[in-house]
């Protein structure tokens, strides 16, 4: 079994060197000046349940439901589009059952109500499911696919490689993804998931995971702390990596699970206000054709939104006391946007923060967010009781 591993991982290893050596990596920064915001399939529909059908309707939805105009343009179909196999050109195929108008039909229709349309594809040999549809050696190929059928972002996911991944081949199959996309003559954001920070991401991509998989509806539902794939593990872990956010790159600690997918009222008010605070993607992880009235107001909430797009910075946890956390980012015009977080999730806490804190002197002032309303002058230490894993997000500003 060695022997015949050995001249495979060898090829890789000669292809990682030849990409990187060739490759002339180029970002398109002003494809994102903000954190890009939409819809993805998979959180809620995953692989096995997505269809032409459920997309289409999920357009609607986002049109007639105020999505669209509050900046949630993209529509992005995650894995389950495509065929189990790849073409006799390397080239990919829609799924003909469940895609039987291919995505050329769904982009133009995206395109109809005024949003933009992306994909799910892979870099290696095999999809995360072991279907044999990778782009390793037919990056041309797809891409080109991808232009014709008027893709608008694509979501490049490391999932399976014969011969296996090492970090060489990962950097250097993205290059060449980044210089490929960066020339292909349309405009498309290119979304990296590959599960981890790296260095090198606000070089070729416009956001890139810095997480593994949140856990969603379609993995066991969420939840907000305390295990792996949990709301604060994934905020926690991409906070670590807020310094390389700005000028057109996003780190993504995934998508949102926003809905009834296992978290309550107050801790999906809190998620949204992280990655918020965050300048996250926000990139919809529900079904738009049910949402509750509670759930459009979480994310239609036109401040919180404001906060998100702000590129001045990505947000960062500034202080933790005990289970109560402040986290803050600067805005445009001398502002802050604070959030207090309890992340105990049976018990009432106390969480203040002073202007020293946040970078900012003299008086302040503060409007609180998801209640809209302004509480004027503010005392030199704010504090707030915050419900079990409750928030208060708050515009914070000198006058």
């Amino acid at each position: 079994m060695r022997k015949s591993q050995l001249p495979k991982t060898f090829l890789l290893v000669l292809l990682a060197v030849a990409l990187a050596g060739s490759a002339d990596a180029r970002k398109r920064p002003e494809l994102a000046p903000t954190p890009p915001m939409g819809w993805n399939s998979w959180n809620w529909f995953g692989k096995k349940e997505i269809n032409e059908k459920i997309v289409r309707e999920v357009i609607d939805a986002m049109v007639d439901s105020g999505l669209r105009d509050a900046g949630y343009r993209y529509v992005v179909v995650d894995g389950g589009w495509r065929d189990t196999k790849l073409g006799p050109q390397g080239e990919l195929l829609s799924h003909p059952e469940k895609f039987p108008h291919g995505m050329k039909a769904l982009a133009a229709y995206a395109h109809s109500k005024g949003l933009k349309f992306g994909l799910h594809t892979v870099p290696g040999t095999h999809d995360c499911g072991g279907d044999p549809v990778g782009g390793l050696h037919h990056e041309e190929v797809h891409i080109k696919q991808f232009v014709d059928w008027g893709l608008d972002f694509v979501k490049v996911d490391k999932c399976r490689c014969d011969g296996g991944w090492t970090e060489d081949l990962v950097k250097a199959v993205y290059f060449k993804w980044s210089d490929l996309l960066a020339n292909c003559g349309r405009d498309i954001v290119f979304s990296i998931s590959a599960y981890t920070n790296r260095e090198w991401y606000s070089q070729v991509c416009n956001m890139a995971r810095t997480t593994g998989d949140i856990r969603a509806k379609v993995l066991r539902g969420a939840v907000f702390d305390g295990v792996k794939g949990s709301v604060m593990a994934i905020a926690i872990q991409n906070n670590e990596a807020a310094a390389s956010a700005g000028n057109g790159y996003w780190n993504d600690p995934d998508m949102l699970v926003i809905g009834e997918q296992g978290l309550t009222l107050e801790e999906q008010k809190s998620h949204f206000a992280l990655w918020c605070i965050m300048s996250a993607p926000l990139m919809l992880g529900n079904d738009p054709r049910t949402m509750t009235s509670h759930e459009k107001e979480i994310i239609l909430n036109k401040e919180a939104i404001a906060i998100n797009q702000d590129p001045a910075e990505q947000g960062r946890r500034i202080k933790a006391d005990g289970d109560a956390e402040i986290w803050a980012k600067k805005l445009a015009g001398n502002r802050m946007a604070v959030l207090l977080l309890n992340r105990n999730g049976t018990t009432p806490q106390a969480a203040s923060f002073t202007g020293k804190d946040i970078g900012l002197t003299g008086q302040l002032f503060a409007r609180e967010v998801y209640a809209g309303k302004d509480l004027g002058a503010i005392d030199a230490t704010f504090t707030r009781t915050l419900s079990p894993h409750g928030c208060a997000l708050l515009l914070i500003s000198t006058k």
